[in-house]
């Protein structure tokens, strides 16, 4: 299947799933869809370090973090629309990758993954002690208002819905043309061999620099996202765990597929939910549940699907090329 046809394919589907779930869907399956884009956008941002540049970021969830909070006191203050408001919260995200990132991108390997988690801590430090801005560990006060903006009312949980889809699907797009691109090949480049990329001229510490941003932008977006789905940003966005969460849902769909974090983002919403409504006891048996799944495929869902695929049409290409002789 060519990359256009794989777009459309994925276009006609959403637009199938969104159309059947506003015709017939109730709130619950549209909560459940929507905190699906809100964690799979969240999990594919993440996937532009991991999967395609070779980059663990313990940290990720600051972005997740400073989207929600900011996005949250700009629309507290009354003095900017949404549009507005997710703008200059984007170019603030952006801001602050390209400072961290800049701080990041210089160590490798165990040394970048945990200088990420330094500077999330810090920012969820701010979140917590910067109790009369942010509300503390009780996240911000009297939620953020969602006013009408171009005929679209927020308050409405369906057009909530369809304005949340719409923005997950432009950004899977654009990670994917990110992705599928010259510099997203470089990416594959760095994450194989560095040297030898930097040996052939790449600037790598450059790119590094432009995926790491890109990843907190859009990683941003789902953060802008989940504040308007709750109304409000709590600290739980920018701790340590939500990183974990993120990680996890890229082990469980898989990092070589471009929609595996998307996969894995589902399968770990389900097990979550389910496993909570069993058990008081939810974190420990998430956590074995979690652990038998990647100790016994070792890859994510779709790396094993993709690679029973390759070899089903090498045997099929062999036994062809076999008929031939």
């Amino acid at each position: 299947m060519t990359a256009r046809l794989e777009v459309l394919a994925g276009v006609v589907l959403g637009a199938l799933v969104v159309a059947l779930t506003l015709a017939f869907g109730d709130k619950a399956l549209l909560d459940v869809l929507m905190r699906l884009a809100i964690f799979g956008l969240l999990a594919l941002s993440l996937n532009i370090l991991v999967g395609y540049t070779g980059l663990v970021s313990f940290g990720h969830a600051m972005f997740f973090g400073l989207g929600a909070y900011s996005f949250g006191l700009l629309m507290q203050s009354g003095a900017v629309s949404i549009p507005s408001a997710a703008l200059i919260t984007l170019v603030v995200a952006c801001i602050w990758g390209g400072v961290v990132g800049t701080f990041c991108i210089r160590l490798d390997d165990i040394y970048f993954s945990f200088l990420t988690l330094a500077f999330q801590m810090l920012l969820y430090s701010i979140i917590i002690g910067w109790v009369s801005l942010t509300g503390g560990d009780q996240g911000l006060m009297g939620g953020i208002p969602r006013p009408p903006f171009l005929g679209i009312n927020l308050a409405e949980p369906r057009q909530l819905f369809v304005l949340i889809v719409v923005v997950f699907v432009v950004c899977v797009l654009a990670i994917r043309q990110i992705v599928q691109s010259p510099f997203g090949f470089a990416l594959r480049m760095i994450r194989d061999n560095a040297e030898r990329a930097r040996f052939l001229g790449l600037p790598v510490q450059r790119y590094k620099l432009i995926a790491f941003v890109l990843s907190g932008f859009f990683g941003s977006v789902s953060g802008i996202l989940m504040s308007l789905y709750v109304s409000g940003a709590y600290p739980n966005f920018a701790f340590w765990s939500m990183s974990g969460d993120a990680i996890f849902m890229i082990i469980l769909g898989g990092l070589t597929v471009f929609l595996g974090p998307l996969v894995g983002a589902a399968v770990f919403l389900l097990l979550n939910d389910n496993i909570t409504r069993l058990t008081e006891h939810h974190g420990i048996v998430m956590g074995v549940v979690l652990l038998a799944i990647v100790l016994g495929m070792r890859k994510g869902f779709l790396d094993v699907l993709d690679e029973w695929w390759q070899a089903r049409a090498s045997r099929a290409e062999a036994r062809a090329g076999g008929d031939r002789q």
